[in-house]
């Protein structure tokens, strides 16, 4: 692996991340003025709100709110964005961070069009990760339809097979580079913002649940992901068993939160989520029974607890508050019975559906892969600023469990702080 050195940028801010909370601080930084890197790991910006179907407040799509983020970023020389970008190492002081990212290779340079020659002419399928792996795609892809930046990928799978021939024969514009290698760079900059974001927790974890066993048992984000016209069911909610159209849906609350043996913490719009669900299904299946297991609802501030009140009115959504003991399968059809207690009644419920959703947790990214650098992390892997040392900053669910526009809020305040270190210099 090579190591090349960028050039010094003297008051650059480092933004590791590019989900909802990264581009927000990159943009504040760098449109009062400042150099700013965004590095993501992945092939695209966006995040886990690129995943949604839709977020809140508004129910908008992703491409609302997003669309407009890839164009400013676009549109600022400021802004210089590294994808397939991961942080190695961040040495020194405030003021004074040189970081060692790890580029690995795409296998297309910037002369793609995304005409899609190449996936045509690939034969090789890979899992799409996008969607959870509940399809595939080929080998040679777009990540999704609003991948920024705009140009394909392809998988190291295929490489030094013929489908590396059938791809590079049928790219008419050379963008097609085989020769790609991973290479590490040092970056100096003033401050840097960890806007890592979170990840799904792992639902197999949960012995009690069924995911994984069963069919059709799905989580949270996987409905999502269900329920979008860029999903892998463009848009249609189907049961994963036989694609059958589900005449009843139980979800699950607190799915390894707020448990000891799991994350013993609320993951704050978990609640909200599996009522935004409730709507996908609602709409789409009128006739449809949606069954809630919950501890608590929570619904913080006016706007969230009058879109509660409207999804309790619905003779069609039942709660029931009682923590799922366990889940059977019939072996026959499919079905999900979901065991629990009813808490205010007293009474060991037993209530059969066509699929059960896991409102499983947000947990940080970091959680599980900690940096290289001088950060501190709480128990269960958040990030604790130290705003009197200044220098490097957790921004969004790297920080806690948030929705978009709390993201959003907290990375407009971290983007000052990052400022505020290079003030101070």
């Amino acid at each position: 692996m090579t190591k090349d050195k960028a050039a010094p940028a003297s008051g650059s801010i480092l933004v590791v991340g590019g989900g909802i909370s990264g581009l927000t601080t990159a943009l504040e930084a760098a449109e009062v003025g400042y150099e700013v890197f965004l590095i993501e790991k992945n092939s695209y910006l966006g995040g886990r709100v690129s995943q949604l179907n839709q977020y809140f407040p508004k129910l908008c799509p992703p491409t609302c709110g997003l669309e407009i983020n890839f164009r400013r970023i676009k549109d600022n020389p400021r802004i210089k964005v590294l994808t397939l970008a991961e942080v190695e190492s961040v040495e020194g002081e405030p003021g004074n961070y040189e970081a060692t990212i790890k580029l690995s290779p795409r296998y297309v340079n910037e002369n793609c069009t995304c005409c899609g020659e190449c996936a045509d002419a690939c034969e090789t399928e890979i899992l799409n990760q996008f969607n959870f792996g509940m399809d595939k795609t080929k080998a040679a892809y777009l990540p999704h339809e609003m991948a920024f930046p705009a140009r394909y990928i392809i998988s190291s799978v295929i490489k030094g097979t013929e489908d590396e021939k059938r791809c590079k024969d049928a790219c008419k514009y050379d963008a097609i580079d085989f020769s790609e290698e991973p290479k590490s760079i040092s970056l100096k900059v003033g401050s840097v913002v960890w806007a890592t974001g979170w990840e799904p927790y792992d639902a197999t974890k949960i012995d009690n649940l069924g995911f994984g066993r069963y069919k059709n048992i799905i989580t949270n984000m996987m409905l999502e992901r269900l329920a979008a016209p860029n999903g892998p069911t463009k848009g249609k909610i189907l049961r994963p068993s036989d694609e059958a159209e589900p005449e009843s849906i139980a979800f699950v609350q607190c799915a390894g939160s707020r448990d000891e043996n799991h994350l013993p913490y609320c993951s704050y719009i978990c609640c909200m989520a599996s009522l935004k669900h409730a709507t996908y299904i609602r709409e789409r299946y009128p006739d449809a029974k949606v069954y809630i297991y919950y501890i608590d609802i929570r619904s913080p501030g006016y706007k969230y607890e009058k879109f509660y009140k409207k999804i309790k009115d619905d003779k069609n959504v039942i709660f029931i508050k009682g923590k799922v003991a366990e889940v059977e399968e019939n072996i026959n059809n499919g079905n999900i019975t979901v065991i629990a207690e009813n808490t205010i009644t007293g009474e060991k419920t037993k209530q059969v559906v066509d699929m059960v959703v896991l409102a499983t947790g947000m947990q940080p990214t970091l959680a599980n892969a900690k940096p290289d650098a001088a950060l501190k992390f709480n128990d269960d892997g958040f990030i604790l600023n130290d705003y009197k040392k200044g220098g490097m900053f957790g921004a969004g669910c790297a920080n806690k469990p948030a929705d978009v526009v709390s993201s959003n809020q907290n990375a407009t305040g971290i983007a000052l702080k990052a400022i505020q270190t290079l003030v101070k210099r």
